[in-house]
């Protein structure tokens, strides 16, 4: 490090006046959020991309991040959601056949801040213990900070609780999907033949769930999240689908539930959430959520299935989760965290309505948990 970059150029301060300094990369400014950590070594774009972490900074507790580079394949949105990131540290230049773009540009471009130089474990020991702190990151290359205005801003950021993020999020509009899951040597393939017509509710969608749906034979035509009963009836679907996303499902449950309830109270259609949409059918069943102390961040989370006393490897990206103490009569638990016992899935125990908390897509078994989606088609197939 040159004497010219001793001095800190980024400050992240948490609501409680703790401050670290580090070293700024990416896009300049200020931002504020709730603060989580991310345990994966690998999948940084993808997280940083995925629309469920609207609203937070992401603190990556693997020190590698940054030297694969990146690349439009692996983007999960259009771009970034996740608010900031802070990684121990700083990137590397990028070492990887397929990186198109330093992690350092990629981030200045979407106007995304990070902070490298950061004693994450000090800092995510933090977040475990006191929860998920409200914070605010600023990168500023002269290294002026207004330490006493950083953690004002921190105090005043509302946080996720009653927060309905999915609208802003989700599409603009309806669109419809055929491309299908990465294969070498040739990328994405397309979906030829898909034998079940599906729609797919998109409230915050990553890009290789649907990808997994074309690749289990669905026809995916995606809704936005404010959707009604009716606009997916239009679409004569043989199945649902209930996307990923951000934000307080209580909060996005109030215009969601409502049509959730009216499928299930007035169709036999298979149905299949995962993330923010298990959570959504657990409401709309009679269940309730809660707020998580910090939640499930990363991609090495065992999750037991019931049924078969099977144990998953999956990757996990949620701040709330299902009180399963509260599911109705009906709906049974599928899958639970071996981390913390946390409901991890449910199901209506006479219909094809399913749903879990884990990111089957997210290949972190690789493959544990990609029968889900097989699941899905089956019932369709039956129905």
């Amino acid at each position: 490090m040159s004497a010219a970059q001793t001095k800190p150029t980024a400050c992240l301060a948490l609501a409680d006046g703790t401050v670290f300094y580090g070293f700024g990369f990416g896009a300049t400014g200020q931002t504020t959020a709730e603060l989580c950590f991310n345990t994966a070594m690998t999948g940084y774009q993808e997280i940083m991309t995925d629309p469920s972490y609207a609203g937070q900074i992401v603190t990556f507790t693997f020190p590698h991040i940054g030297n694969t580079g990146t690349n439009p394949e692996d983007d999960e949105t259009g771009d970034p959601v996740a608010a900031g990131m802070v990684v121990k540290w700083m990137p590397t230049q990028s070492s990887n056949w397929r990186a198109v773009d330093e992690l350092s540009d990629w981030l200045a471009k979407r106007g995304r801040i990070a902070i490298g130089g950061i004693d994450t474990r000090r800092l995510t020991r933090a977040i475990r213990q006191q929860g998920a702190p409200h914070v605010a990151l600023a990168h500023d290359p002269e290294g002026n900070f207004d330490v006493e205005a950083l953690v004002a801003a921190a105090k005043g950021f509302a946080g996720l609780e009653g927060l309905d993020l999915a609208k802003e999020v989700t599409c603009a509009q309806s669109y419809t999907w055929d491309e299908m899951r990465w294969a070498w040597p040739d990328g994405y393939p397309r979906q030829q033949a898909p034998r079940h017509k599906v729609v797919a509710i998109d409230f915050g969608a990553k890009r290789n769930i649907l990808r997994c749906l074309a690749s289990a034979g669905c026809d995916v035509t995606v809704l936005p999240a404010s959707a009604t009963y009716d606009e997916i009836m239009a679409h004569n679907p043989e199945g649902v689908f209930l996307s990923n996303g951000p934000g307080d499902p209580a909060a996005t449950g109030e215009y969601a539930v409502p049509m959730i309830q009216d499928l299930l109270n007035k169709t036999d259609l298979p149905i299949f959430g995962i993330c923010l949409g298990h959570q959504m059918l657990a409401l709309a069943l009679g269940a309730k959520t809660i707020k998580m102390n910090h939640g499930h961040h990363g991609a090495n989370h065992p999750v037991k299935e019931h049924d078969t006393g099977k144990v998953e490897i999956t990757s996990m990206n949620h701040g709330f989760a299902v009180d399963a103490q509260t599911l109705p009569e009906g709906v049974e638990e599928s899958h639970v965290s071996l981390f913390d016992g946390s409901n991890c899935g449910i199901r209506v125990s006479d219909r094809p309505i399913f749903s879990v908390q884990h990111h089957p897509e997210a290949s972190p078994g690789p493959q544990d948990s990609f029968y889900l989606f097989e699941r899905f088609a089956k019932s369709m197939d039956a129905a």
